[in-house]
C-alpha cells in the first residue's frame, strides 16, 4: 500500500515480574501509561495490578490484550461487557488496609 512504508509499530515489549516470575507484555506507551495510572489510583504497584489481571483472565486471551481491555473498561465500561460478551477478568479492586 502506498504511504504505509514509514509506519512503525508503537508496540514495545517490556519485562515485568509478577508472582515471582518474569514475563513480558507488549503494549503501546499510551496503554502502559494508563495501566500505571490505574495502579496508582488503586494504590497498587504495577506488578500487583498486572498480577491481578493475569490471574483473573484465566486462560482467556493474552496478558497484553487483557491489559488493553482494562484500560478500555476505564473509559468505555458499556463496551467491554455486553450480553454477548463477557470481560475475561473482573475489574481489580483496590486493596483494603
Amino acid at each position: 500500500m502506498e504511504g504505509t512504508g514509514s509506519m512503525k509499530s508503537s508496540v514495545v515489549k517490556r519485562s515485568i515480574v509478577i508472582n515471582g516470575h518474569k514475563t513480558s507484555i507488549s503494549l503501546e506507551d499510551a496503554f502502559l501509561t494508563e495501566v500505571k495510572a490505574i495502579a496508582a489510583e488503586r494504590k497498587l504497584s504495577l506488578s500487583e495490578l498486572v498480577s491481578m489481571v493475569d490471574h483473573d483472565r484465566g486462560n482467556v486471551g493474552n496478558l497484553s490484550s487483557a491489559l488493553r481491555l482494562l484500560v478500555l473498561a476505564r473509559y468505555c465500561p458499556a463496551t467491554t461487557a455486553g450480553p454477548q460478551q463477557q470481560v475475561p477478568y473482573r475489574q481489580p479492586q483496590p486493596a483494603t488496609p
